[in-house]
């Protein structure tokens, strides 16, 4: 096992810093996703599928991988999700065994809300993270 740097006391309250606008990042947008009344989750979901490289469809499998979750809990989450119409399932054309998940008018448009607003906050925020990581990256050498 290799042998760590000692840390000294300006790199963890950079460290401390840095987790705290991390966390006061995640606490507006759970509180962004309740406003528009859908859950953190459902959000997570929403932006994992318009955001998944490539296409707009992902199968359940590749939402789980996304999210980190167990296949169940995913299939309970979109069950959620199409019961407040936010996205659709159909059957894959090439293999009819493979189910497609995507967003319906209703999500697109409540992700386009939540994603605007993330975006806003990002950019008040993104100068304080920037300046975080580059002395945490000082640090180091």
């Amino acid at each position: 096992m290799a042998r760590t740097k000692q840390l000294g006391k300006a790199e963890y309250e950079t460290l401390a810093a840095f987790r705290y606008a991390l966390r006061k990042f995640i606490h507006f947008s759970e509180q962004a996703a309740e406003a528009a009344r859908v859950t953190p989750q459902q959000h997570q979901a929403l932006l994992a599928i318009k955001g998944f490289p490539g296409r707009d469809r992902v199968t359940v499998g590749e939402l789980a991988e996304r999210l980190q979750l167990r296949h169940h809990s995913v299939v309970g989450l979109l069950d959620r999700l199409m019961k407040e119409k936010l996205v659709a399932r159909t059957r894959s054309a090439g293999d009819r065994r493979q189910v497609l998940i995507e967003l319906t008018s209703r999500g697109e448009k409540t992700l386009a809300m939540l994603s605007t607003m993330h975006r806003e906050q990002l950019q008040r925020i993104g100068p304080e993270i920037t300046q975080l990581l580059a002395r945490l990256n000082s640090a180091e050498e």
